[in-house]
């Protein structure tokens, strides 16, 4: 078996394809990138049993055949060869002889047989997805979910595909965000599904290299396939990535629970300002005392913070508000998430009063729920 490839397109694959492993598996098999050279392109894949993921790079096959190699280390010795031109050749012991200049490696693997193969799908729904849309979607939410093992239903982002649209949700039970899409769903690729934290992350990541991506779900698992467009196919990937995950098992709180059916006022606020006014108001928070004001009066809205050990501040902002004196205390970093994911400029602040949740929301499809701290 041996090939001849260019070291940044190598390296380029390798880097697709690396997260996924662990830094500490029981299998060794798991620590390793199974490599396929067939049809001028090496098929690189690697996994963890929960979540898989293969990527396609072009190559000069001289003699087919396939290997897992350590992918870290692999990666590793890639990006330090010395020229552009690699060549890697396997020897019947499984170990790679791999050349590049004057440079000459040698690493041991183990046989592809010993692989586990990525899961393959039945009874399945599948639907199809520009990648900028849900690239967007998802960052609109995913800072929302729980990092607390022992809620584990809550470590990853829920999909809700219904006849009409496309609901995705994420809550750690002190904020929620909740965006929605319009779509034609056909009554058969309907449901729903969590995706675990760590497969939101690599879908994210990989999202944004091409126009579509297509989706394929059943009750346990879902996989996304995403095209690649042709920067990805400049740096040497050919065809599709590949992500195949398994859902987090359970069923998904009823999340409009928690949605306040009827707030008593609302006011326009330009987001970046608000965002500003908060991130200089966090300055003088600490980890006890850490928490921002909201006040609201006579058409303005005061951003105020303090504590004991930094001091305080207090910044004001014009808004169109005509009723009572209402304050709200809100964890800054809760308020800033969802103003730094959204994509525009107005948005809506809807309150209640001080015991109340405050909610942000776009005229559109999006909302994000902030459970109040209590006023000092």
């Amino acid at each position: 078996m041996k090939w001849n490839i260019n070291r940044d397109h190598f390296a380029t694959g390798l880097q697709q394809v690396l997260n996924v492993v662990g830094t500490r598996t029981a299998m060794p098999i798991l620590s390793n990138v199974l490599i396929q050279a067939k049809d001028d392109k090496l098929t690189l894949t690697t996994t963890n049993l929960d979540l898989g993921i293969q990527c396609h790079i072009k190559a000069d096959i001289d003699n087919e055949g396939s290997i897992t190699l350590p992918v870290r280390k692999l990666a590793t010795i890639i990006r330090s060869l010395p020229t552009s031109d690699v060549c890697m050749e396997i020897s019947p012991s499984y170990q790679a002889k791999i050349t590049s200049g004057g440079s000459l490696f040698r690493v041991m693997g183990m046989a592809p047989e010993e692989f586990p193969p990525l899961p393959s799908f039945s009874s399945q729904k599948s639907l199809s997805f520009k990648q900028e849309e849900l690239s967007q979607m998802l960052k609109c939410v995913s800072y929302a979910q729980s990092g607390d093992e022992n809620r584990y239903i809550l470590n990853g982002v829920y999909f809700n595909f219904l006849p009409e649209k496309l609901s995705l949700v994420a809550t750690d039970g002190r904020r929620l965000s909740l965006i929605t899409k319009d779509m034609a769903i056909d009554e058969q690729n309907t449901g729903n599904f969590i995706l675990p934290a760590k497969t939101v992350a690599e879908v994210s990541r990989l999202l944004g290299q091409g126009e579509s991506t297509h989706i394929v779900f059943n009750d346990r698992q879902v996989a996304f396939d995403i095209q690649l467009g042709d920067e990805a196919q400049e740096n040497g990937l050919t065809g599709s990535i590949y992500l195949v995950s398994k859902t987090v098992e359970g069923n998904y709180p009823n999340y409009k629970q928690v949605i306040p059916k009827q707030t008593e006022y609302r006011i326009k606020v330009e987001r970046e300002l608000l965002q500003e006014c908060v991130q200089r108001a966090a300055l003088v928070t600490s980890d006890k005392s850490n928490s921002v004001k909201v006040r609201v009066c006579d058409n303005v809205l005061e951003v105020s913070a303090s504590s004991p050990e930094y001091g305080e501040s207090h910044e004001p902002m014009a808004v169109a508000y005509e009723g009572p004196e209402v304050q709200v205390a809100f964890n800054p970093q809760f308020i800033l998430d969802p103003l730094k994911a959204l994509p525009k400029d107005e948005i809506f602040f809807e309150f209640k009063d001080e015991l109340s949740p405050g909610v942000f929301k776009t005229l559109d499809n999006f909302l994000c729920v902030i459970m109040p701290l209590r006023l000092n």
